[in-house]
């Protein structure tokens, strides 16, 4: 007896292809500045998730960015909070963490488009 074959196109994963250099320099800078256009936290986190495995430095990027962006996302949110229970005074730190979160960001893409390996300053390592 013979076994049936599998079903084509579902049997394996297609192979991934590395990205050319010229690529992945642009996604890394690309993951940098996304979320500056009110895309938050998603835009590292979508590039990181198809983009995987496709190249280190592009990996190192968006895993930069995506915990960047999630240890900033905690810091407002918490801020909020803290503003809400005394009244407003932390208010002051939320503008300062805003230009902070502006500055660091486009820190990060010019270091990027120097293929150097860029590493936020206080963030939370959430994605290894």
């Amino acid at each position: 007896m013979s076994t049936p074959a599998p079903p084509s196109g579902w049997d394996a994963p297609a192979p991934v292809s590395p990205l050319r250099p010229e690529d992945e320099r642009t996604w890394a800078i690309l993951v940098h500045l996304l979320p500056l256009l009110g895309l938050g936290f998603l835009a590292p986190l979508v590039v990181w998730l198809v983009f995987r495995g496709r190249g280190p430095f592009l990996e190192h990027h968006a895993k930069e960015s995506l915990n960047f962006q999630l240890t900033v996302l905690i810091a407002v949110v918490s801020g909020v909070l803290l503003s809400v229970v005394l009244f407003g005074i932390p208010a002051l730190l939320l503008g300062l963490a805003g230009v902070l979160w502006v500055v660091l960001e486009i820190l990060a893409a010019v270091a990027a488009s120097r293929w150097e390996w860029y590493r936020y300053p206080l963030t939370l390592r959430l994605v290894p």
